[in-house]
């Protein structure tokens, strides 16, 4: 029986991020299950056009790579999702499934959650993250994506486990979420936060990272910072790139295969 793993994320259009962060996971999951066909699918539509549009690049989204992997002559296929949060991208992921597995009854295929799940994902994340001692008056926002979807409250559970597990002084705010950076700056002065530190929990630092953390208009988040009084220190590097994190999502992997 031939075997694949299809390699699934939200994907981007940065070259550079995209091969630290996606390819980083996807080599490293070639290297560990060497007998499995490895290749790569995006669920966003918008990035797959503007890639093939500027840079002739060609990037299938779900149904297209699953249909090429039928005509490849695959029969076991395990998807492995790359995204953040069971949010609509990954809802986008499992109806594209469903739809292909309603005519294609003879192929099996599973599922590979998303990096925050359930409730023992948030201490594994966690102590991915390698957290530094921060000063008294220093904190860390991680900029997350952030939805309309009802798990958006995962951002929020996410920061309740740092704060259990002793890290007073790490927030999470969302581009498109609940919780924006306007909600964590009174909290942060109420703390006495002199420096912040931004970093993307994103798996990608793209265009939100760029842009919307650590650009220089007047709305990214480090210009507001900066007027109100903060010193501000961006990184610009993203969850795939850290290699306890890759490890996480191949752990999800491992555990479905």
């Amino acid at each position: 029986m031939k075997k694949a793993i299809l390699v699934v994320s939200f994907g981007t259009t940065y070259e550079k991020t995209r091969k630290k962060c996606i390819e980083g996971v996807e080599n490293r999951i070639r290297s560990r299950f060497s007998d499995f066909e490895v290749r790569r699918a995006f669920t966003s539509q918008m990035v797959i056009n503007k890639l093939k549009n500027r840079d002739g690049i060609v990037v299938d989204n779900v149904s297209e790579a699953l249909n090429r992997l039928k005509k490849d002559g695959f029969e076991q296929i395990y998807i492995q999702s790359l995204h953040i949060i069971p949010g609509h991208e990954f809802e986008k992921l499992i109806g594209q499934v469903h739809e292909f597995e309603e005519v294609n009854k003879s192929i099996h295929i599973s599922i590979g959650r998303p990096l925050l799940f359930d409730e023992g994902d948030y201490e594994k994340v966690i102590n991915a993250l390698k957290i530094e001692d921060l000063k008294e008056d220093e904190a860390v926002v991680y900029m997350g994506h952030g939805t309309a979807h009802i798990s958006d409250k995962y951002y929020d559970m996410l920061q309740q486990s740092f704060r259990k597990k002793g890290f007073q002084r790490i927030y999470i705010a969302t581009v498109e979420g609940k919780k924006t950076i306007e909600d964590i700056i009174p909290v942060l002065k109420e703390e006495k936060i002199e420096k912040v530190t931004l970093k993307p929990f994103m798996l990608v630092a793209g265009d939100h990272a760029t842009n919307d953390m650590a650009g220089d208009e007047e709305n990214s988040w480090k210009s507001i910072l900066l007027k109100e009084g903060f010193q501000v220190e961006t990184c610009m590097t993203g969850l795939g790139e850290n290699e306890r994190i890759q490890e996480l999502f191949i752990s999800n992997l491992e555990n479905m295969i």
